[in-house]
């Protein structure tokens, strides 16, 4: 498997790192408008591989044209966050980017599966989508993976088992209109109040855990000028996926096409993703409240979508 990852920002660079060791992946490509940069790491990742134990992958850092017939690419080249910023700022000239990006991507890979990683992530996927030919199962947005990841952390810290026994998501769109469906959230199956009174656990305070989950991507930037670890991985995981066709369910951007109430935009809900990318969006039946919240979501990416030329 081919793989090529556009913008070796701390983000990419990290997931260079996931993937040199991932047995399938048998040719990596880094691209960057920072040449050097891109070759520096490359070379440094290559001094790695007399010790790992995967398939000592090809490792090539250079232009559009190293990446063509790629099976996988991941953008997250673009204008970065700086302090004082939200995700949201970032639109316009990231709508940009995008567009460029995925010309060059498409003339080189046009049977690639994209996953789009690049702020504000929903939006710039659903104008890589509006510019260019590929079908929606094969272009997603990071979504909201990581800030399911934060949430299923945050979770198992005050219940006190291992965050893979929590089930539940953060749905909608990766910003301050996030939201949490409590009610198909659960603890190894008991609903999470249910959990914690039969279990002699304080009870959460739902609101108060939402409003950490969206706050502490925000104070790890705010403390160390990135958040990188958690966004890799998360990316890493839907690769995996990808890679063994699992049909493992997991929350990316997708464009909704009357899912949900919701028509052409692209947001965050459950999706089967596997070989061919994404498989099957599942359908959940939200409370009144929680399809409300959804909707906010919308609007609010419809807002962005506007000033992105969409």
């Amino acid at each position: 498997m081919k793989v090529t990852v556009i913008g070796m920002g701390a983000v990419g660079t990290e997931l260079v790192g996931y993937l040199v060791n991932m047995s399938e992946v048998s040719e990596i490509v880094a691209v960057d408008k920072a040449r050097e940069k891109a070759e520096a790491e490359i070379w440094d990742f290559s001094h790695t591989t007399s010790f790992i134990y995967a398939k000592n992958p090809r490792l090539v850092a250079g232009d559009y044209a190293d990446t063509a017939a790629s099976d996988i690419v991941v953008i997250t080249a673009g204008a970065q966050l700086q302090r004082g910023q939200t995700r949201d700022t970032l639109v316009e000239i990231n709508a940009q980017v995008i567009r460029d990006i995925i010309t060059q991507v498409e003339q080189y890979s046009p049977g690639a599966i994209v996953l789009i990683v690049t702020n504000p992530v929903d939006v710039i996927t659903q104008v890589a989508l509006r510019h260019s030919s590929y079908p929606r199962e094969r272009v997603m947005s990071a979504g909201t993976i990581v800030d399911t990841a934060r949430f299923m952390r945050i979770i198992s810290d005050h219940v006190q088992v291992d965050p893979k026994n929590i089930f539940g998501y953060v749905l909608g769109d990766h910003s301050s209109t996030g939201f949490i469906p409590w009610s198909i959230c659960n603890v190894c199956g008991l609903d999470i109040d249910t959990y914690c009174r039969l279990n002699d656990i304080a009870v959460i305070d739902k609101a108060e855990i939402r409003q950490l989950v969206l706050d502490v991507g925000m104070e790890i930037f705010n403390r160390k000028g990135n958040t990188n670890h958690a966004i890799a991985a998360s990316v890493f995981r839907v690769i995996r996926a990808i890679a063994a066709n699992e049909h493992s369910v997991l929350p990316v951007g997708v464009l909704l096409q009357n899912q949900y109430e919701v028509d052409d935009v692209v947001m965050s809900v459950p999706c089967v993703i596997g070989g061919d990318g994404v498989q099957k969006i599942l359908n959940y039946q939200f409370t009144r409240q929680e399809q409300n919240e959804f909707l906010a979501s919308e609007a609010h990416l419809r807002k962005l979508l506007a000033l992105a030329g969409i």
